[in-house]
């Protein structure tokens, strides 16, 4: 009767008395090690094994707390984002300092933003005001913020000179009873905003933020 590696294997998970009655003969078997050509005791195979399990347990247990410490620190900047967009008393003061308030706190090059669907009677908040149906649209369709390198021509015409070196992008619907703009993060390394990014610090900024400007329009909602 012929066995394969299979049948072995399930008659020793079967049978574990057995290790017990040819002890003596688990120090004469010798095995490949895993990491070289030399042969080693069956007994010395399993120590190598546990070590590398614990080597690989050890590694994700430091990625693990890596991420951890990324996400205190972004975290961190988030409440003073909401620190910051609750000191505002006026719409476009905060329009106006947005870009600066994202770029120290979140290091972003690039930031555009551009609203609708908004009451304002000030002609400093009325150079944020897009009138482009195509691009509310495709704000309104979005679940979630997209990241990655493709951008429409319309926006970005938005960054000016600097369009022309920009290498990824961050687009974020600004939603609250209904979608009332689009922020545009941007810059120069095509790895800062890529397509497999988690975006969920970001759908957090843009709710942030949607919520701060929307301080300043309740009225509109209310008609």
């Amino acid at each position: 009767m012929k066995f394969d590696s299979e049948d072995v294997a399930q008659y020793l998970k079967q049978n574990p008395q057995f290790f017990d009655e040819y002890a003596d003969m688990l120090s004469d078997i010798y095995v490949p090690h895993p990491h070289g050509g030399r042969a080693i005791p069956i007994s010395q195979r399993q120590i190598v094994t546990l070590r590398d399990n614990n080597q690989i347990l050890q590694d994700k247990l430091r990625e693990l707390v890596k991420f951890g410490e990324e996400n205190d620190v972004i975290g961190e900047k988030m409440h003073h984002l909401s620190i910051m967009l609750l000191a505002f008393s006026h719409l476009n003061d905060l329009l106006n300092e947005l870009n600066s308030i994202l770029q120290d706190n979140f290091s972003i090059p690039h930031v555009e933003l551009r609203l609708w669907n908004i009451d304002y009677d000030n002609l400093e908040v009325s150079k944020f005001i897009s009138a482009n149906t195509e691009i509310h649209t495709m704000a309104n369709n979005l679940l979630h913020p997209y990241c990655g390198p493709q951008l429409t021509d319309e926006i970005k015409q938005w960054f000016g000179e600097s369009a022309t070196n920009l290498r990824s992008f961050s687009i974020v619907p600004l939603k609250t009873k209904q979608t009332i703009g689009l922020l545009v993060l941007a810059s120069e390394e095509p790895q800062r905003f890529y397509p497999e990014m988690g975006t969920l610090y970001l759908q957090r900024m843009g709710d942030l933020i949607s919520t701060a400007i929307s301080r300043y329009c309740l009225a509109k909602y209310n008609k």
